[in-house]
């Protein structure tokens, strides 16, 4: 028997970056617990496999068009999609880019693609999201995708470290501005975890066998390893909870 506190039947979610990887797996989760949702990502067309996921779990799923360093555009589909859910309930934060590259030949245009999107475009996502469910008279939950690198320095992710940390900020100083609104703000920071993204380091098997012994847990993340606490934070069972950031990791910064 589930927890009611966890049951997300009536709300209804938009998820940023939903095409792939962490993106489709929050995405199916927050479905599985109920939630109809939103899913976006630059081409609807690869959006099908995460829709044909969250219908098989009886729940409607939108795919929309979305590039979250348009602000003109994340405001017009957030629109859209709280319309066509007839209100929105949570945020998900999950578009995002990474570009490895040594600090000394970063050039202005790589550091503005990635905290353009990961830090500017999350914080209008979170602004239109929040405008959504003031217009909809609703509370609602925010969850931002942080990492590893909102509290640990890693050579040649300089920019994406920035993002993240700006991340992480924006998180603390939103929890605290919309705790008055009834909206919390929360984000979770997955440890290591295959996707495409990372895959220029799981590549390595020479980056795996370093990497492994650093993992209390002894293994890798596995998308599943994410939906417990996105349901969590995004349900009432966290209604006591704004302003956190949850590690996802399987022990390694308890270990740093």
């Amino acid at each position: 028997m589930t927890h009611p506190a966890f049951d997300l039947t009536g709300r209804t979610a938009l998820v940023t970056g939903a095409s792939r990887g962490i993106g489709a797996a929050l995405a199916t989760a927050l479905a599985s617990a109920g939630a109809d949702v939103a899913i976006t990502a630059r081409d609807t067309a690869s959006l099908a496999e995460t829709q044909a996921a969250i219908q098989a779990l009886g729940r409607r799923a939108i795919p929309l068009a979305l590039d979250v360093t348009d602000v003109a555009g994340i405001r017009a589909t957030i629109d859209t999609a709280a319309t066509a859910l007839g209100g929105l309930d949570i945020l998900i934060n999950n578009a995002g880019m990474e570009q490895v590259c040594p600090a000394l030949e970063v050039e202005e245009a790589l550091w503005d693609a990635i905290l353009d999107t990961n830090l500017k475009g999350a914080f209008f996502c979170a602004q239109a999201a929040a405008k959504a469910m003031r217009a909809g008279g609703r509370t609602g939950a925010i969850v931002n995708l942080c990492s590893l690198t909102s509290e640990v320095g890693i050579p040649t992710a300089v920019p994406y470290g920035s993002s993240k940390t700006g991340l992480l900020g924006m998180t603390r100083a939103l929890a605290t501005e919309w705790a008055p609104l009834g909206i919390r703000v929360n984000a979770i920071a997955p440890g290591y975890f295959r996707t495409a993204m990372t895959e220029v380091f799981y590549a390595d098997p020479a980056w795996q066998a370093a990497m492994l012994p650093k993992i209390p847990l002894g293994r890798f993340g596995e998308l599943d390893d994410l939906a417990g606490i996105v349901i969590f934070l995004a349900s009432d069972a966290s209604g006591y909870i704004t302003g956190q950031c949850f590690p996802v990791d399987g022990g390694f910064l308890a270990s740093v």
